[in-house]
């Protein structure tokens, strides 16, 4: 659906993948997939309070995402402000 609006938000380790050079089990950058998914219009959102607890320093996260203060309470917020749905894989 082209009008649909995708927002990732990650926090724990979920976060993992949108660290600068995170690979995937072949070996394959995050990055690029990352930013192709960008590209067309998925926003990525990381949780700080994640960020704070794990000593990551936000300077090393790719430069799509978006940091947040909390990543649960953005998810709730996007739900209940925002009509989105929640999908977790």
């Amino acid at each position: 659906d082209p009008k649909a609006k995708i927002v990732v938000v990650t926090n724990g380790p979920g976060i993992d993948f949108l660290i600068a050079d995170a690979k995937d089990s072949k070996g394959r950058e995050f990055s690029g997939m990352v930013s192709d998914l960008a590209g067309n219009g998925v926003e990525f959102r990381v949780c700080n309070n994640t960020l704070v607890s794990r000593n990551i320093d936000p300077d090393k996260l790719l430069m799509e995402t978006k940091l947040v203060p909390s990543g649960v309470a953005e998810a709730a917020r996007l739900q209940s402000k925002e009509g989105f749905a929640y999908l977790k894989p």
